[in-house]
Parts: C-alpha cells; structure tokens; sequence
C-alpha cells in the first residue's frame, strides 16, 4: 500500500498536480486547482514531455464520447481551437462523426468562420482536418463543404476545397443548387470565377461564362421545381422527418445578425427550423419558418414546411391555409398538393384529400408517394360512404 502511495507521488511530482488530476478525470479537483489556486492550464509537464493537462485528459478517454453539441471535436472545431482539435485528433478522434445538429467538424468549422474564428484560423482548422485526419470533403452534413462555404462566401475556404479535390457539382440540399448557382444568385462574381471551371456545364445554362451563370441565377425564381428536399410526409401522420430541408446557404448561421443580408437570414433561420424538425421540435420550427416567412413571403417552400410542422402537432386547419398559400404561389409545384391532401386527410376531408392528391398527380403522374396517398384517401372515402350507408340503414 506504501509503494502504491508512493508511486502515486511521484508519478504527481513528474507531471504536476493540475496534470494528475486531469488525466484521473478529477474534474473537482482541476477546478479547485485552477479557479482557487491560479494553475495555468497551459503549463506543460514536468516531466518534460510538453504535455499540457488537456494532454493528460484525453490520455486513455473516449475521445468521441457524445454530448448534445456532439463529440469535443464538434466543439472544439466550432469554436476554432485548433491546438485542441489536434490533441484529439492525435488520439484517434473521428473526423467525420456527425453531430445531433447534423454537422461534421469541417462543417463545423465552416459555419464558424467570421464570428467564433477568422477565415485565416478556419483555414488552419480545415487543413488538419482535410490534410492530417482525412475528413470527408463531399460529407452532405448538413450541406457539402463547398456548398457551405460558398454560400458564406469564404473566397479563401472556396479555393482550398477545391484545390485539395472537393466536388463542385454536389447540389445543396434544399434547393438543389450547385455551389456556383449560389454564389451566382448572391452576386459574388469572384466565386464563380473560382468554381467555373471546377463545375460541369448546366444544361439549361446556354451561355456557359461567368457574365451567363450570374444572369441565369438571377433569372430564376427562389426555389426550382422539382429539386426541394423539404420534409416529406406520409398520409397517416407518420410523416418522415427528413433533415434535406436544410437551405444550402442555411449554413451561414454562424454570420452575426447585423451582417447578414435578408436572402442570408432566411437561410439561416431554415436551417434552424431543419435542426428543430431533426429534434421533432415541430413548434419551434414552426416558429423559425414563420420569421423566414416574414422575410420572403413569397418563398412557397416555406409554407410548405411549416405545413409540415403545424400537421405534426396537431394544428390541422393552419396546416391546409399554409398548403394553400404553397399552391398559390406554385401552383405548378406537386408538393403543394401534397400538402393539402395531407391536410384534408387529418381533418377527415378523404374526398378533398383525393381531389387534391389528384391534382398533384397531374403534375407529377410518376410520384409514388402521391400515387399512394391518392389511394389512401379513396379508400378512406369509400369505407366513410359505407359507414354513412350502413348507420341510415
């Protein structure tokens, strides 16, 4: 026992009490060290190895272990601490885990740039993470690199990405635009410079130079038919909540208010509202739309999603005047229909339902989702006809 106590003394002697505690993982005693006595938690150990307590910390620990902001990598990245994301990384942390947000540490890292941490410091973090970790340059949590990047406008980030091979051609999730249509549409002709000839000619874009791109993204309405990925539902309430409604310039979140342009806003506060419908917390997505909406009133996707949310708890009349307000807007659009059915549906309306779902098929014959909600709601129909029928009798 005496040799043991004794070990223990010296092993505390080499490396210093603040360093002992932290690699034991005695979180009170390192605040009493550090908040009451004044150690310094960069101090390197005395036993000349350098190491630092945070060192000592990570020695032998999990170092994914998950919280709700995601591992200490997702933090760290966040927050730009480079020094401590390479003591991670140096044990093994996962470069690629994705967090409950929906973010990967190069996303991260992105959506920190300009508030949290330089571009120059960004730069710095994207490197270890691309160059010494291997992170996944194409990773769509919760939008590519490339698209997040560009959609901040972070020249410098723009062209590491794809020096070092990232896909110019990957849309963004919500909105399906690939990352020189959204440097395009905001005027920021220095990036499409630097994307053109990384990205592979448009079809639609019949005067493929930089003057042409920025024209055609100008030309388009906010969102393009048919590339939504905003939530999807299912007839019966079990609505699937997907993550695709992320807006590709929705990583800007980490922008400060005041800078932000109301295109940028928008974006921001729908990707607040995908996270929110992430954590099925329908009510407060609803409240991030509902502000979108107060930018872009006439963004029909929007109504489409808060449709979604207002379904999801229960508030089923002002999901069908949100489906309706989607179909005014775009009445070309099948998810607005599909919407409305949906609606009708948890109102019990079964032949509006159809007649909506009907609609959406004339748009959209081959979607198989509105295929199968038109039959639900014709069934659901028929058997309230015959319940009708066999209740006179």
């Amino acid at each position: 026992f005496l040799d043991r106590i004794t070990e223990e003394s010296d092993k505390e002697e080499k490396l210093g009490p603040l360093h002992d505690a932290a690699g034991k993982g005695k979180m009170d005693t390192c605040q009493h060290l550090v908040e009451n006595l004044g150690f310094d938690v960069n101090i390197p150990a005395n036993d000349g190895s350098g190491k630092t307590p945070l060192a000592c910390s990570v020695s032998g620990a999990n170092v994914d272990v998950n919280s709700s902001e995601g591992t200490p990598l997702h933090v760290a990245a966040a927050h730009g601490k480079f020094g401590v994301m390479q003591i991670l990384l140096e044990h093994h942390a996962d470069p690629d885990r994705v967090s409950p947000d929906h973010c990967t540490p190069l996303a991260e890292v992105l959506c920190a740039a300009n508030e949290k941490v330089n571009e120059s410091g960004c730069l710095k973090c994207m490197n270890l993470l691309v160059k010494v970790a291997g992170a996944d340059l194409n990773s769509t949590d919760p939008d590519t690199p490339l698209v997040i990047a560009t959609s901040k406008g972070l020249t410098g980030c723009v062209d590491y990405l794809l020096e070092v091979g990232a896909d110019a051609n990957i849309r963004s999730k919500d909105g399906g635009r690939r990352p020189i249509e959204i440097a395009a549409k905001s005027g920021r002709r220095g990036l499409v410079e630097s994307l053109l000839p990384f990205t592979s000619p448009i079809r639609t874009v019949s005067d493929w130079s930089v003057e042409g791109i920025i024209a055609y993204a100008r030309s388009r309405p906010t969102e393009d038919k048919g590339q939504e990925s905003d939530e999807d539902s299912n007839i019966q309430q079990n609505l699937r909540d997907e993550s695709a409604v992320r807006e590709d310039a929705g990583a800007s979140r980490a922008c400060t208010k005041d800078k932000l342009s109301d295109e940028d806003r928008k974006a921001q506060l729908k990707l607040h509202g995908a996270k929110a419908v992430s954590r099925m917390d329908y009510t407060g997505a609803s409240k991030f739309y509902t502000e979108a909406i107060m930018l872009d009133p006439a963004d029909a996707t929007l109504y489409s999603n808060r449709s979604f949310c207002h379904l999801k708890i229960g508030e089923k009349k002002d999901a069908l005047v949100d489906a309706n307000a989607c179909i005014s807007l775009r009445p070309e659009w099948p998810k607005g229909y599909y919407r409305k059915g949906a609606a009708h549906m948890s109102l019990k309306e079964y032949k509006e339902a159809r007649d909506a779902f009907m609609d959406g098929l004339k748009l959209d014959p081959s979607n198989l989702d509105i295929q199968n909600a038109y039959w639900e709601a014709d069934e659901a129909m028929i058997k309230k006809h015959s319940a009708g029928q066999t209740s006179l009798d």
